[in-house]
Order: structure tokens, then C-alpha cells, then sequence
């Protein structure tokens, strides 16, 4: 027969003795949500910021845009970084949210919280990649009907077309590689939300 031990807890100033709490469910869903939720609202407010400084946004009413090279390696930066700020504080939210478990082991504790932070990214950053693409959808739908291009601009706009064909490829690189490295830091937020939450 297995010892099960006694585990004593204090709750405030009453001391309750008794068998050790049950390890509970391996995924909190509500933390998980509440920190991909978190996650997508720092995405929006640093894409707002980036678009108000000029940094993830073209102007097209004017003469002077940057070459579209230029023009993905700023962006890419901005996005890079924001995609990193977001996924640090939804696995954060995540880790620091989930529910305390108690009789498990001290690195079973710490894969859940790491494992909620990266959940909680996985879940956010699906989320806003169906929400740029319905947006793209939806704008390159109408450039189509609005566009007419002349005969005498179908060599310039072919030139322009393989030009941010290449930045475009350019910038997957970079994102997936971003994409990377942002599930390790949501996951590392979310061991140290769970680090936190044990520690009061």
C-alpha cells in the first residue's frame, strides 16, 4: 500500500491538516483563453503604435514610401517585436493564472506552467494570423475591383510586383524564425507566472 503522506496547510490563521489536494486537471483552459486574450490586445495596441510611428503601415498617398526591401526589414523588426512583448505577456497571464496544483511534483508543476504560456501563444497568435488574413482578403478583394492599371504601367507594376515578391519571401523567413523563438519566451513566461503564483 502507497504511503499518501499528510500535507498541512495554512489558510490564513487556521491550520488545516489532512491528505494532499488532488493534482487536478493538466489544462486550465480559462488561463489559457485569459492569456491568449491578454496576448492579442498587446498585439493590437503595439500594431496601432507601430502604424501610428510609420513602422508596419505604407503611405499611399504620397511619392516618398521606401523601397518595399526597406519597407520589410522595418516592419519585420517591429512585427518581430511585438509578436515577442505579446507572447512574454499572455504566457505570463497564463502561467500566473492557472489553477495551483498540489501533489504533484515539482517539475510536473513547471511543465504545466511552461505549457500554458505556450499554449496560450499557440492559441493567440492562430488567432491573429486569421484576423490579418481575413483583413488581407478582404483588401486585396477590393484593390482588385478598384484597380486599372494602364498599358504604358504594366512593365513598372510587373518590376514592383517581383520586388515585394522577394521582400515577401524575405520576411517569411524572419517570421517563422520569430514565430520560434516567440513560443519559447510565451512558454518561459509561463513558468515564471507559475514561479510567482506558487511564491505568495
Amino acid at each position: 500500500m502507497q504511503n499518501q503522506g499528510i500535507a498541512v496547510t495554512e489558510v490564513g490563521e487556521v491550520v488545516v491538516s489532512g491528505a494532499p489536494g488532488a493534482a487536478g486537471a493538466a489544462t486550465d483552459w480559462g488561463a489559457i483563453f485569459g492569456g491568449a486574450l491578454g496576448a492579442i490586445v498587446v498585439s493590437m495596441i503595439l500594431f496601432t503604435a507601430g502604424s501610428g510611428f510609420g513602422l508596419s503601415t505604407l503611405e499611399p498617398w504620397t511619392f516618398a514610401n521606401e523601397a518595399p526591401e526597406t519597407f520589410a526589414i522595418t516592419a519585420g523588426i517591429w512585427l518581430i517585436v511585438m509578436q515577442w512583448l505579446s507572447a512574454a505577456f499572455g504566457g505570463y497571464f497564463a502561467g500566473r493564472l492557472r489553477a495551483k496544483c498540489t501533489g504533484i511534483r515539482t517539475d510536473e508543476v513547471l511543465f504545466r506552467d511552461t505549457a500554458h504560456g505556450l499554449l496560450a501563444w499557440a492559441l493567440a497568435t492562430v488567432a491573429v494570423a486569421a484576423l490579418f488574413a481575413l483583413g488581407t482578403a478582404v483588401a486585396g478583394s477590393a484593390a482588385a475591383i478598384a484597380q486599372v492599371t494602364p498599358p504604358d504601367a504594366a512593365e513598372a507594376a510587373a518590376a514592383l510586383t517581383e520586388e515585394a515578391r522577394k521582400a515577401a519571401a524575405n520576411f517569411s523567413i524572419f517570421t517563422a524564425i520569430s514565430l520560434l523563438v516567440g513560443g519559447f519566451i510565451g512558454a518561459a513566461a509561463g513558468g515564471l507566472g507559475g514561479y510567482h503564483r506558487d511564491a505568495v
